[in-house]
């Protein structure tokens, strides 16, 4: 299946709601799966993002509708890009 990097920003109103309910970042995960999409792993990050996803999806359709569902909620701001394997990358680059 594909795996996709979720870099996501909390807003202002996204802040107060992990401050309050620190659990609500588990939830987010199941709301996901719901979606078919899969958390492998996440980090929480310094810097320009506050947290580094890698998840799994069937298409990039699927991931679209998830970004978008979970950015109107106006709590996050999220980047999605696919992860390519490094095989595939190099088998690609030698064709």
């Amino acid at each position: 299946m594909p795996k996709y990097i979720l870099l996501s920003k909390l807003t202002t109103e996204g802040r107060k709601t992990v401050r309050e309910r620190p659990n609500r970042i588990e939830e987010v995960d199941r709301e996901m799966e719901a979606m078919q999409v899969k958390v492998i792993s996440q980090h929480a990050v310094v810097g320009p993002y506050d947290f580094v996803n890698l998840v799994e999806a069937p298409d990039n359709e699927t991931i679209i509708k998830a970004s978008v569902e979970l950015g109107a909620r106006g709590t996050v701001q999220i980047i999605s890009m696919p992860a390519i394997p490094i095989e595939e990358f190099i088998k690609a680059i030698k064709k």
